[in-house]
């Protein structure tokens, strides 16, 4: 049996590579003649870049950094061959590196995720890969582009505070960003657009802490900041506001769409990088999985994906999650053969299914893997 392991990451709990080997440890547990090809994915959220860097090779530099308040905290940047550089804006402007209480995109910056291309372009990257995902802020980039050397100002002339309610005063930008000629490109599977209903601050805002009075404030600042942007950078693309994409990460997407780069989709790059389609080629079944198994799965992420090339193959695929809220006949159709969820395999919400799925994740998985190789294997 030719088993390939393809999961993404079980936020707040596992990387993808620690989900894929508790997963293989409980199927050779049962099958130990089996093959298991491993290929840990991700979608430009956190594990971006170890990902890559397992597939890809090149140099993994530490980068002292900043988190969403200004804190300092350290990331990374992986420099292949090719002069690419490969970053993740959650290790500076990541949700999980706030707590519960801190959790406020009227104040958080991607400050930090400048200071991280900045150290890319300095080690002579022409082209500068962000993946964009799990963000703690809202700003559009304003931190990410002071970082850069281009400051928002306010109509006085002084510098902005960082946070995306302070572009509600935003009037022009002072000096330029410092790129050296390098493209930058934003690894997102996120296509809402910067402004409306459908845009970062509507969508997304709630998740980082954001009422509902926030969301208009935030929304409004971000369409004066949009507009500062198409004024002032040389190079942005009209109607930056209402582009695919631009609502990534708090706005991320829309800044780097506004210094000349464009999105791509991080699914496609890692799926690219790490050979994925000659595995499924090869392969009598895949198993792949997320913390979450719910309807924003099938919309563009990682298990989408991989559930519609296995589809496409005619090889069943098995969904592994800490929570399954997909109904069979919505997965089905998207490729899913089955889905197996750690709450209901610790017993369900009522007998404390949920703290033991948080809590005890990898023994799960090993007992799932385990249950999978006694069902499929010959």
């Amino acid at each position: 049996m030719r088993v390939l392991l393809c999961p993404d990451k079980f936020a707040g709990t596992l990387a993808a590579p620690e989900v894929a080997a508790a997963v293989a440890e409980g199927w050779r547990a049962v099958a130990a003649g089996d093959e298991l090809l491993i290929r840990p994915l991700a979608d430009g959220g956190p594990g971006f870049v170890a990902v890559l860097a397992d597939a890809l090779g090149g140099r993994r530099i530490p980068v002292p950094t900043v988190d969403p308040l200004g804190r300092p905290a350290t990331g990374e940047i992986l420099l292949t061959d090719d002069g690419t550089a490969y970053l993740e804006s959650a290790q500076a402007c990541g949700l999980h590196l706030l707590s519960a209480a801190e959790r406020d995109p009227k104040a958080t910056t991607s400050y930090g995720l400048g200071a991280l291309v900045t150290a890319a372009v300095e080690h002579g990257a022409r082209t500068v890969v962000v993946g964009l995902g799990g963000s703690g802020t809202n700003d559009g980039g304003a931190g990410l582009l002071t970082a850069l050397g281009a400051t928002p100002l306010d109509d006085a002339g002084r510098a902005l505070p960082y946070g995306g309610a302070a572009l509600a005063a935003v009037a022009t930008l002072d000096g330029a960003p410092r790129l050296r000629g390098a493209t930058l490109v934003a690894a997102t599977d996120v296509d809402n657009p910067l402004l409306g209903l459908h845009g970062a601050s509507n969508v997304y805002g709630p998740q980082k802490g954001a009422t509902r009075a926030d969301v208009l404030l935030l929304d409004a600042a971000l369409e004066r900041w949009a507009a500062v942007l198409e004024r002032d950078l040389p190079g942005c693309p009209p109607g930056l506001g209402a582009l695919p994409g631009g609502g990534a990460a708090g706005g991320l997407g829309a800044a780097i769409l506004a210094l000349g780069g464009r999105c791509e989709s991080g699914i496609d790059l890692v799926t690219r990088a790490i050979g994925l389609d000659a595995a499924l080629d090869a392969t009598d079944l895949v198993i792949t999985g997320e913390g979450s198994f719910d309807h924003q799965s099938l919309r563009g992420k990682v298990v989408a994906g991989v559930a519609g090339a296995a589809r496409d193959r005619g090889v069943p695929c098995v969904v592994l999650a800490g929570r399954v809220s997909t109904g069979r006949r919505e997965a089905a159709s998207a490729g899913v053969t089955e889905t197996h969820s750690l709450v209901e395999h610790f017993g369900g919400e009522e007998r404390g299914g949920v703290e033991a799925a948080m809590s005890r994740p990898a023994e799960g998985l090993r007992a799932l893997g385990a249950r999978l190789a006694r069902q499929w294997s010959r």
